[in-house]
């Protein structure tokens, strides 16, 4: 059993998506991230957009690969840089309805992402020295992740 403490739930503004095709390793295509928020007990704030973004890739079997970077920045000014990597798949019927912008419920697919942090802040300090994990839903302006710290 893995216990786990909620540390926020994030929400992403992904206004745009480039599709760069068909290459060797899958379909590419790079989520641009313009910004959305965090909250959480012990730390909330904002997705700061440029730089940032999501390079997605598509597999053959229909998985979608995520590689994100991401800034945020605390209510009270702290900078801490969040990387994730994850997946996304589900039945094809169900990943068309995402792709073309229709709610969905998350148990009808799968959604998972493991963030790491970086910050150069004392009082978030604790952030490089934790483990995460991610649960995720699409909505129609992007993802919504409910992250937990790994105990």
């Amino acid at each position: 059993m893995i216990d786990t403490r909620p540390l926020f739930e994030i929400r992403i503004q992904v206004p745009e998506i480039q599709d760069l095709g068909q290459t060797p390793l899958g379909r590419r295509r790079i989520a641009v991230v313009s910004g959305g928020s965090f909250e959480g007990e012990r730390l909330r704030g904002e997705v700061i957009g440029a730089p940032a973004g999501d390079w997605l890739l598509q597999l053959a079997d229909g998985t979608t690969l995520l590689d994100v970077r991401l800034t945020l920045r605390t209510d009270d000014g702290a900078s801490i840089y969040m990387s994730y990597r994850g997946l996304r798949h589900g039945p094809a019927d169900v990943m068309a309805r995402l792709a073309a912008g229709e709610a969905v419920d998350p148990k009808r697919y799968y959604f998972r992402i493991a963030p790491t942090f970086e910050t150069a802040s004392e009082k978030y300090g604790w952030l490089n020295r934790i483990l995460a994990i991610g649960v995720g839903r699409r909505e129609p302006s992007g993802p919504v992740y409910s992250v937990h710290e790994v105990l």
